[in-house]
């Protein structure tokens, strides 16, 4: 006779059939099909990814600049004294493993693939709006300036979008830890198990299986590149899908720690080697160069950030944005159920303010430095002729350049060890927090869903992104971001909405007044109630 708490007969009775049957058929499908015709499969993305940025485009664009607006709205505006659970409950988490999580799940394993990579990419093709000749002193300015566009405030408020009415409605009135929780707003946290809100859950799987494999995708093919071009190790198609997978699975022991003990640890790990690899860098590399380069790409961010986020090219061909900032809205759009739910997890006992400020203040001021000195260096290695940055990356790759960057540098083979090191480890907590967050989604909330049903997840998005970088490289873990992030564009309108329509009417209460309306909404057993919290 099975015991009922056997790891199995868990698995089994948390389910929920229809999510975890629809999301796990269609993703094994993805794989069949791409591993059994991967050159087609890849030139089917690619012209989908076509079709959807070039009539498309104004979607991401223009949804992206709303979050942002609305966001900067809830960090100064009163509605960021609402607190995110019960009146008297303090955080769940410190401050610094609270951000670091954040900081580890949400932005951590892109960056370590584009930090040094992307500015790099910028300095030989001039982005449009900042023109230029290509290699040139005004191309490099230009290179930083959007790259700190690309990974500034404008890359978390996906996340906050999502996570705030979750976080708001779970904590509040014990609703489900699901995305589809941000429709209560308009139907009730007892109407959560509807048509539609399973239907928002199903794509909610599939964009974090694409945004996810996309991730994997990158730093698994840095992690390959990083061995054959330290150690000339080259293990063709196969070993690639074995080692891709092999890692994304290695994550279990964390998987088994929990949260608390598991991603937090190996968070706070991860930012302090990132810390000390970006004060490294930066102090034996060009200090000078980063400096005054840098200085003048961030003043040229904030500047001309409303125009770079709304430029849509439209007087051009409209390629270059298409390949990079909708590439990149959309990516961080499929990351925005995992991410957005991740976060919520963590932010019970914090106010709204406290999360959307450690999103946009606090990891924009963590990520700039390390643009910055990245960028900044592997453009002066390029320019100085230290290093052949670009030759290197004609060669290899983009997933190359990190490595001849620090192995120009004093220390290089140490500081190239430790840069591959962080690429592991920050693929493990991506790996981690995102199946943490396909559990909730596939168990109908469960804040600790089990150990094999996020290994289950684990090995599917390891195998997909393997087959992604055996069948088309790069291009195609770009579509596969594209493609998946649209339908979440949409998806993000609707949260503005629902917090929108349910901020409002809890406002009286912020200013310490209340009518009969915000007394029956603080009581409404299907509503939340507010709790409100002068950070």
């Amino acid at each position: 006779m099975v015991e009922n708490n056997t790891p199995i007969q868990r698995f089994v009775d948390e389910l929920d059939f229809t999510i975890f049957g629809i999301g796990f058929s269609v993703s094994l499908l993805a794989i069949i099909v791409f591993f059994s015709n991967p050159t087609a499969s890849a030139n089917a993305m690619e012209q989908i990814n076509t079709f959807l940025w070039t009539e498309y485009m104004w979607v991401y664009i223009g949804t992206m600049f709303l979050m942002v607006m609305f966001s900067l709205w809830l960090m100064v505006g009163p509605w960021g004294r609402i607190k995110l659970g019960k009146p008297d409950e303090d955080p769940e988490f410190g401050l610094l493993s609270y951000f670091s999580m954040m900081f580890s799940a949400g932005i951590a394993a892109g960056i370590v693939f584009w930090g040094p990579a992307e500015a790099l990419s910028h300095y030989q093709t001039v982005p449009p709006l900042i023109g230029g000749e290509p290699q040139s002193a005004t191309a490099a300015v230009g290179a930083i300036q959007y790259t700190l566009f690309h990974w500034g405030i404008s890359y978390w408020v996906p996340y906050l979008i999502v996570a705030l009415p979750i976080a708001y409605y779970a904590f509040r009135q014990d609703a489900p830890m699901r995305v589809s929780t941000l429709i209560a707003p308009f139907v009730g946290v007892d109407k959560l198990d509807g048509v539609l809100a399973k239907g928002i859950d199903i794509l909610a799987v599939f964009a974090t299986i694409g945004g996810i494999a996309t991730t994997l995708g990158f730093v698994g093919e840095q992690f390959l590149t990083g061995l054959a071009y330290n150690f000339g190790v080259s293990i063709g198609d196969t070993g690639t899908v074995l080692v891709i997978t092999g890692l994304t699975v290695a994550f279990t022991a964390s998987v088994a720690l929990g949260v608390k003990k598991g991603i937090a640890r190996i968070s706070r790990f991860n930012m302090g080697v990132f810390a000390v690899l970006t004060v490294m860098t930066f102090l034996l590399g060009p200090t000078n160069y980063i400096m005054n380069t840098g200085l003048q790409a961030m003043g040229s961010y904030f500047v001309g950030f409303l125009e770079m986020s709304l430029y849509t090219n439209a007087t051009g061909s409209g390629e270059w944005v298409g390949n990079w900032t909708v590439f990149y809205w959309a990516w961080v759009f499929s990351w925005a159920p995992f991410g957005g739910l991740f976060v919520a997890r963590i932010s019970r006992g914090r106010t709204i303010r406290q999360v959307v400020a450690t999103a946009l203040v606090g990891s924009t001021v963590a990520t700039t430095p390390w643009f910055l000195t990245m960028g900044g260096s592997a453009i002066f290695f390029e320019r100085q002729n230290i290093a052949p940055m670009l030759e290197m990356v004609a060669e290899h790759g983009v997933a190359v350049s990190g490595f001849p960057l620090f192995g120009s540098l004093p220390f290089g083979g140490v500081l190239s060890a430790v840069f591959l090191f962080l690429v592991v480890t920050f693929f493990i907590t991506s790996a981690d927090s995102s199946t943490l967050a396909l559990g909730m989604l596939t168990t109908g909330g469960k804040q600790h869903p089990s150990t094999v049903n996020r290994v289950i997840w684990g090995a599917l998005m390891g195998g997909l992104a393997s087959l992604l970088i055996v069948g088309g490289g790069i291009n195609a873990l770009r579509s596969s971001a594209i493609i998946t992030g649209f339908p979440f564009a949409l998806i993000s309108v609707i949260a503005i909405a629902g917090m929108l329509l349910e901020f409002q009417q809890v406002e009286p209460l912020l200013s310490g007044t209340s009518d009969s309306t915000g007394a029956e909404r603080a009581s409404s057993p299907n509503r939340a109630g507010s709790s409100i919290d002068d950070d």
